[in-house]
C-alpha cells in the first residue's frame, strides 16, 4: 500500500508556505486533508450520512476542533491526563468554522455531517485556528458532499498601519486589530474580531484585504481538488418531499392573512407569535382530519415560508418592520445600576423585549482565570460569562449545562469590553450576564449591561462601550438595512451583523451572512448606520452612569498592590510559608506574591481598609532595611545566660546583651522580661563580619548614676 499521498503547496504572500495533502491519513472519511504551515499540522475530516433521518429539516451539522497536547509536547492537565470536552477556546474556534460552512451547504439537505479538526503538530508561535477553516473547506471539496464551496478563512492583523495576513503569537502582541474572515470567491459570509477602536473605513479595509488573500487560498483549493481527481459530480440526495401544487395553495389562502399580522406592527413578541399561530390554526381547520393527518407537515413548512416573504416583503416595500420601527429605529431602552446590594458592581439594560442582568465580582489574582491550552496558556484576569435561561424566551428545557451558543456570546461581549478595561487594574474582574428577556441581540444588551456594571463597581475603564445588531432584506435588487433586529428579523433576515464600540471607534463585531452576495456599498452602509444606532444607545445609558464611580463599594475587598525587591519574597512567606499564613490569619486578609521582572509583586486584598493597613504595615517592616539609631519595638523570642534575642522587626532578630538591659549589672534576666514580653529596644550596631545586630535598652532608659553626679556637682 502507497504511503505517498497527494500535495500542494502555495505562497501566503510573504514567503511562509502552506501545504495541503490527502492521500495517506483517514482515507475512509468521506474528506481528509492534513494542512501543513511550518511545523503546524491540523488534520481535518468530513463524513456524511447518504441519508436524512426521518422529520429532519435542517441540516444536522457538528464542527468539532480540537487542540491534541502531545502536539505541542506536553500533558494535559487534571487527574485523568488526556483530552476532555472541548475548552472555551476550542468551542470558538469550531463555531468560526461552523459559522462560516453552515450557510453553503443546500437548504434541502439534511444528512447528518460532521466535520472534525486536530491539531497533531503544533509551532509555539503559529495560531492554528487562523488554518482551521481552509482545512474543513478543503476536506469537504475533497468529497461527494453537495456544498457551495470552496470557502476559506484567514486572519487579519495591523501592525503600524500594515495589514498582515495570519500573523504569528508574537506579531500579534502588536496588532490593533484581530479579525477572522471567512469567504468564498465572490462573497464575504462571516466576521469576527476585537479592534482598539478603528474606524468604520479601517474595517472595511481589512475585510477587503482578507478577501484577496481568501481568494489566492480558494485558487490553491481548485488546482489541489483536480491533482486529488476528487468527485466533480456530488451525491444525488433526496431528503424533502414536496407537493408544489399544495405549496401554491397555501400560500394563496394565507399570504394576504400572514401580511395583515405582520403590518398590525404589534411590538409584543407572544401576541404577533399568536397572530400568525391563529391564522395557521385556522388554515388548518379548513382540511378534513384526514387531510390534516396526511398533508399538516408540509402546510406547516409552507406556511413558515409564507410568514417568511410577508415579514420581508413589508419591510422591502413599505420599510415597515414587525413591531412597527422604521428601518433605523432603536427600541425602547432603561436602564438602573446598583441593582444587588451584595455585588460589587450590578446593571440591568433593558432594550425592548431584551433584558440583561450583569453583575461585577473583584478578586485577587488567585480568582484569575487559567488558561490551560496545547498552544496558549496563561492566567485570564478579566473574564465575562454569559447565561440564557430558557424562561427568557418564554420556553421550558431541560438545563443541560453550558452550550456554544453561550461561550460565543460570552466571548463577543468579552472582546468589546476588553479594549477599555484599565492595563492598571488591580483587581481579577469577573463579569456576569444572566438574559432575563431575549428578543434579539442579548449579546449586544450583555456589552451595554456590562459598560455600566464596570462603572458602578468603580472599574476605571477607559470608556463606555455599547453595542447594536444590525440586519438585511434583500431580494437582489432592492434591501434594507435595519437597526437593532429582533429575533424574528434575525431568523427571517439575510444577515446578522453585531457592532460594539466606543465613542471613538470599533471594539467588536460580529457578521454572519445568509445571503450570496453582500455588496461592500450595503456593508458600509449598515457599518454607518450601526454607528448611529451606538451613539444612540451611548446616550441613554450616559443618563444613567456616564463615567466610574471614584470609589469601590464599601464591602468590595480592598485591594494593594505594592513591589518589593525578589530578595525580600522568602523573608515574607516565612519558612513553609509561616510568616505570611500568620499575616493573613490575624490580619483577615489574603496576601498573594509574584515574582516577575526581578520583583516581587505582593496584593494584599481584605474586606476592610484597615485590615489592608495592617497587613501592608507588617510587610513593610519586613521589607524595611534596619536603620542604626532607630528605634523599635520588639518581641523577646529567647532568653539566655548573656541576653535576650529580640525581633525588632518582622523576620530580624538582634542580641540585646545583658549589659545592655538596664544601667544597673544584672547576673541574670530573670524577674526583668521573658519570652513574648514587648520590649523598646534602639539599634545600636550591626557586626561587620557576621551581620548580626546589636541592641540596647538601657539607652533608652533614664539613667539615675547620671542625675546622682548632678546633685552631687550640685552640692
Amino acid at each position: 500500500m502507497s504511503k505517498i499521498g497527494i500535495t500542494k503547496a502555495f505562497d501566503l504572500g510573504d514567503g511562509r508556505m502552506v501545504t495541503l495533502e490527502t492521500g495517506k491519513l483517514a482515507k475512509q472519511a468521506n474528506g481528509s486533508v492534513v494542512v501543513k504551515v511550518g511545523n503546524t499540522m491540523l488534520l481535518a475530516t468530513v463524513v456524511s450520512n447518504k441519508d436524512a433521518k426521518e422529520g429532519v429539516d435542517f441540516l444536522p451539522l457538528s464542527v468539532d476542533y480540537q487542540e491534541k497536547f502531545a502536539a505541542a509536547g506536553r500533558f494535559p492537565g487534571g487527574f485523568f491526563k488526556r483530552e476532555a470536552r472541548l475548552s472555551e477556546s476550542e468551542i470558538l474556534t469550531s463555531r468560526l468554522v461552523d459559522r462560516a460552512l453552515r450557510p453553503l451547504f443546500p437548504e434541502d439537505y439534511h444528512a447528518d455531517t460532521q466535520v472534525m479538526i486536530s491539531l497533531i503538530s503544533a509551532d509555539k508561535n503559529t495560531l492554528p485556528d487562523a488554518y482551521a477553516c481552509l482545512a474543513a473547506a478543503t476536506a469537504i471539496a475533497l468529497s461527494d458532499i453537495p456544498f457551495n464551496g470552496p470557502i476559506s478563512e484567514v486572519r487579519v492583523g495591523r501592525i503600524d498601519g500594515k495589514f498582515i495576513v495570519n500573523p504569528s503569537i508574537s506579531e500579534m502582541v502588536n496588532s490593533d486589530l484581530d479579525m477572522m474572515i471567512a469567504a468564498s470567491e465572490k462573497d464575504i459570509v462571516m466576521v469576527e474580531g476585537e479592534m482598539k477602536e478603528i474606524s468604520e473605513q479601517d474595517m472595511v479595509a481589512a475585510i477587503k484585504f482578507a478577501h484577496e488573500a481568501i481568494r489566492n487560498q480558494i485558487k490553491a483549493i481548485n488546482e489541489f481538488t483536480k491533482m486529488a481527481k476528487a468527485p466533480e459530480k456530488k451525491r444525488e440526495y433526496n431528503h424533502e418531499t414536496n407537493d408544489a401544487a399544495l405549496k401554491e395553495k397555501v400560500y394563496k389562502d394565507t399570504y394576504e392573512q400572514a401580511y395583515a399580522v405582520a403590518k398590525k406592527g404589534d411590538n409584543d413578541k407572544h401576541a404577533r407569535s399568536e397572530a400568525f399561530g391563529k391564522v395557521l390554526q385556522d388554515y388548518l381547520a379548513t382540511y378534513s382530519e384526514e387531510e390534516r393527518a396526511a398533508k399538516s407537515g408540509l402546510i406547516k413548512k409552507y406556511y413558515h415560508d409564507v410568514e417568511y416573504h410577508a415579514v420581508r416583503n413589508l419591510i422591502l416595500n413599505e420599510k415597515k418592520r414587525l413591531d412597527g420601527r422604521g428601518t433605523s429605529d432603536i427600541r425602547p431602552i432603561w436602564s438602573e445600576v446598583d441593582y444587588l446590594p451584595c455585588a460589587h458592581g450590578s446593571a440591568i439594560f433593558t432594550r425592548g423585549e431584551t433584558q440583561s442582568l450583569t453583575s461585577v465580582t473583584l478578586g485577587t489574582k488567585l480568582d484569575q482565570l487559567k488558561i490551560d491550552g496545547a498552544v496558549i496558556s496563561g492566567e485570564q484576569r478579566f473574564y465575562l460569562h454569559y447565561n440564557f435561561p430558557a424562561f427568557s424566551t418564554g420556553e421550558a428545557r431541560p438545563n443541560r449545562g453550558l452550550g456554544r451558543r453561550e461561550v460565543g456570546h460570552g466571548n463577543l461581549a468579552l472582546r468589546a469590553l476588553k479594549q477599555v478595561f484599565p492595563a492598571d487594574c488591580p483587581y481579577t474582574v469577573r463579569v456576569v450576564s444572566d438574559i432575563l428577556e431575549s428578543n434579539g441581540s442579548s449579546s449586544m444588551a450583555t456589552v451595554c449591561a456590562g459598560t455600566l456594571a464596570l462603572m458602578d463597581a468603580g472599574v476605571n475603564i477607559a470608556k463606555p462601550v455599547t453595542g447594536i445588531a444590525m440586519g438585511l432584506i434583500t431580494d437582489g435588487a432592492k434591501f434594507a438595512v435595519l437597526s437593532d433586529i429582533l429575533g424574528d428579523e434575525d431568523h427571517l433576515g439575510d444577515m446578522d451583523f453585531k457592532v460594539c464600540g466606543t465613542k471613538d471607534g470599533i471594539t467588536a463585531c460580529q457578521m454572519d451572512l445568509k445571503v450570496h452576495g453582500l455588496p461592500y456599498e450595503v456593508m458600509v452602509q449598515a457599518l454607518e448606520q450601526a454607528k448611529a444606532g451606538r451613539l444612540h444607545i451611548l446616550n441613554e445609558i450616559n443618563k444613567t452612569l456616564d463615567k466610574p464611580r471614584t470609589d469601590y463599594k464599601p464591602h468590595a475587598p480592598r485591594l494593594v498592590q505594592i513591589t518589593v525587591p525578589k530578595e525580600f519574597i522568602g523573608a515574607i512567606i516565612g519558612p513553609g510559608g509561616k510568616i505570611i499564613q500568620e499575616m493573613q490569619r490575624e490580619t483577615g486578609t489574603t496576601i498573594v506574591i509574584e515574582e516577575k521582572n526581578e520583583m516581587g509583586y505582593v496584593d494584599i486584598a481584605g474586606d476592610n481598609q484597615e485590615a489592608v493597613e495592617a497587613a501592608l504595615k507588617r510587610i513593610r517592616n519586613i521589607v524595611a532595611v534596619p536603620e542604626v539609631g532607630g528605634t523599635y519595638e520588639g518581641k523577646v523570642k529567647s532568653i539566655l545566660n548573656f541576653g535576650a534575642f529580640i525581633e525588632f522587626m518582622p523576620g530580624k532578630d538582634g542580641l540585646l546583651h545583658i549589659s545592655e538591659v538596664e544601667h544597673r549589672r544584672l547576673d541574670s534576666l530573670e524577674g526583668v522580661m521573658k519570652e513574648g514580653d514587648i520590649v523598646k529596644v534602639k539599634l545600636i550596631g550591626v557586626d561587620p563580619k557576621t551581620g548580626k545586630y546589636k541592641l540596647s535598652r538601657k539607652v533608652l532608659l533614664p539613667n539615675p548614676n547620671a542625675k546622682e553626679s548632678q546633685e552631687a556637682e550640685a552640692k
